[in-house]
């Protein structure tokens, strides 16, 4: 017997998406040839047949992005499930860290390539940053969770929490007749729900589909993100389905991708940015920020530029431009941590002058302004309130109504050209059924990435 792999592969003379939204490796890293180029994905075609790439193939294609970059710690220190990441070690995906309104995620509010930049930095926030004893289920600075994987994969603007995924909570989704190996598709998702209304949930996605000559299931693939990073598993037909009847796990199918995401569709934000995801990137070698490259900071927040000199060329100049104006020249003796604090938002870029009189690469990051006004007082359950809106260089995008003790009322409230306009959003009534407190989380994004300020806000009389 024959096997045939049903899946989707990349187009290596396929273009990358940079598409424009409305509202809302060098040095030891390599990214599988699969995921450095796309087929079509800005247009939804395939070169070969001219036919549309259904949203199961772009899925897989997406997911793939995450759980098959490779990269290699430049420096001890970065954290992860139960110890660090070693030094000189190869992994492969990204890190899994629910970095919430802490750090950042990895494909949303950040670009993977800047994520490969802080690897490269011994003096990044992934080396000099934890998560852990801060924020819940967090260690890596920068990272991914199971709902965030999936969701990026899933074409979302933002992640939906995993026990959202299903048909009690979304349309366009049906929990599949037969639970098993021989009716799963690519696209399936793979619900475990929690063993307590408090407890962990989580979600995969089946991503390659293997049958014999006779067309029966041999193998399933799956992907997710776990502990320590994204990782896919061929599984026999025995093992998966030894794994849905384990823990009452169930397979989901999306009938309607657009009903299942509502508002929450990728290409009406500037992030994810699959185009740029699936590019080879070419990190610098000489000067690297604290946070990687290509990443917005807060006015006021401090920037840290590690001018490295891994080539030791010798470097003379540290050149900070907002725009096209030099805002500073700072003279190097050699190399080291320049650190700084910018109180005008703008974008900047920022590079070396070597001995030679040559230029290094430069690096670029926004300096923006990103708040909220909340009410005064407790909200009335069931009655409407407002969040005035302020931002610079930064367009508010969400606010996302994130309910600590319960999962399921986790709520994205999508901020209109309208809103931003009039300088505030009205948050429905509906959407909060139960007196609790809530953390308001403000996002806004620019063309380098995501930032978000949180604020908590009392709804009903405690």
């Amino acid at each position: 017997m024959h096997a045939i792999v049903i899946s989707s592969l990349i187009d290596p003379e396929g273009q990358a998406m940079m598409g424009t939204r409305r509202f809302f490796f060098a040095g030891g890293m390599r990214l599988l040839a699969i995921v450095f180029v796309l087929t079509g994905l800005a247009r939804g075609e395939d070169p070969h047949d001219s036919q549309p790439v259904s949203w199961q193939k772009q899925a897989v294609q997406y997911a793939q992005i995450m759980s098959r970059v490779n990269w290699t710690p430049v420096a001890d220190g970065m954290p992860r499930r139960g110890g660090q990441f070693e030094m000189g070690e190869e992994y492969t995906g990204v890190p899994y860290s629910s970095v919430k309104a802490e750090g950042r995620y990895i494909g949303f509010d950040i670009f993977l390539k800047t994520f490969l930049a802080a690897v490269e930095n011994p003096k990044s926030v992934l080396y000099t940053e934890t998560l852990k004893g801060k924020v819940k289920n967090a260690e890596c600075y920068y990272g991914k969770v199971c709902s965030s994987y999936t969701s990026y994969a899933l074409q979302c603007g933002i992640w939906y929490v995993s026990r959202l995924h299903g048909p009690e909570h979304r349309e366009g989704i049906v929990e599949v007749e037969s639970q098993s190996a021989q009716a799963a598709r690519v696209g399936d998702v793979i619900f475990t729900p929690p063993a307590s209304k408090t407890g962990g949930s989580h979600i995969e996605l089946v991503t390659e589909i293997t049958r014999d000559s006779s067309g029966s299931v041999t193998h399933v693939r799956i992907e997710e993100s776990s502990p320590q990073t994204t990782r896919n598993t061929n599984r026999s037909v025995a093992a998966f389905n030894a794994h849905l009847n384990a823990r009452n796990r169930r397979l989901y199918r999306i009938t309607d991708l657009d009903a299942w995401r509502g508002e929450n569709r990728a290409d009406s934000f500037l992030f994810p940015n699959y185009g740029e995801d699936s590019a080879t990137p070419k990190i610098n070698r000489v000067l690297l920020l604290d946070r990687g490259d290509w990443v917005p900071y807060f006015k006021g927040q401090s920037v840290k530029f590690n001018v490295m000199d891994r080539d030791a060329k010798g470097v003379e100049t540290l050149v900070i431009l907002r725009g096209d104006t030099v805002v500073e020249k700072v003279p190097l003796s050699g190399t080291g941590v320049v650190e700084r604090v910018f109180s005008r938002c703008g974008d900047y870029t920022a590079y070396c002058v070597m001995k030679d009189s040559s230029l290094s690469a430069a690096c670029e990051f926004a300096v923006c302004d990103l708040d909220f006004t909340t009410p005064d007082k407790p909200v009335p359950l069931g009655e409407s309130w407002v969040l005035g809106l302020s931002s610079d260089n930064m367009k508010p995008i969400i606010a996302h109504l994130n309910n600590g003790h319960n999962g399921y009322a986790h709520r994205n409230v999508f901020i209109t050209d309208e809103d931003r306009r009039k300088g505030y959003v009205v948050i429905p009534g509906d959407l909060m059924t139960e007196k609790c407190t809530i953390q308001v989380w403000m996002i806004g994004e620019n063309r380098y990435g995501r930032l978000k300020k949180r604020r908590p806000v009392l709804i009903g009389e405690q």
